[in-house]
């Protein structure tokens, strides 16, 4: 029964503490775009940009294969 004089304040300050980190994420706009995430998941950004492209089809037509 000791234990519930420390136990007991620690809960208050991590129920507090997690309280306040969800009070602050939500005063700093971490939930204001719902919509987005779904949306750049679907984006292509994996594909090579124009001069990335433009320099394989310039070695190809070049001829040369290998490294410069």
């Amino acid at each position: 029964m000791d234990v519930l004089i420390y136990l007991v304040p620690i809960a208050l300050f991590l129920g507090l503490l997690g309280l306040g980190a969800f009070l602050w994420s939500l005063k700093s706009g971490q939930f204001d775009d719902l919509e987005g995430a779904k949306w750049r998941i679907l984006s292509d950004d994996d594909l090579p940009d124009a001069k990335n492209g433009a320099d394989e089809s310039e070695t190809k037509r070049n001829g040369h294969g290998g490294a410069r």
